[in-house]
């Protein structure tokens, strides 16, 4: 049976989703974007403070599952513009290590709140 996480440390959404579901020994994480916890509001307009505090909110979520960014076997980014590609690879970079996790990059139309970069991730435990 999964077992479904909803983040008291992430921004509290009233949008119908989990922040994170374990299924057997592998857990996903919901689409996470460079949201600030107190208001929802994207921390900046700046692709590379988005990315930033994109992956502290993943950190976030899995210490509180007592799991780490070692944990991450897959992640798949979410960017409007292919231009902020070296941006995004820096911050990324900046938090996790070699070897790196499986990782699918795609361009798309829009992201919520206008958010320049979102990350989802596959862990296992």
């Amino acid at each position: 049976m999964p077992e479904h996480h909803f983040s008291p440390l992430l921004h509290q959404s009233t949008a119908p989703f989990s922040h994170f579901v374990r299924h057997g020994n592998t857990g996903y994480t919901a689409g996470i974007i460079g949201q600030r916890a107190d208001d929802g509001s994207l921390v900046s307009d700046d692709v590379a403070v988005q990315c930033e505090a994109m992956m502290n909110n993943l950190k976030t979520l899995l210490g509180e599952l007592s799991l780490g960014l070692s944990n991450v076997v897959r992640t798949t980014i979410y960017l409007t513009d292919y231009e902020d590609f070296e941006a995004i690879n820096a911050a990324y970079a900046r938090h996790l290590r070699d070897p790196f996790p499986v990782r699918t990059t795609i361009q798309v139309a829009a992201l919520p709140l206008g958010a320049k970069v979102q990350i989802d991730t596959v862990v296992g435990f």
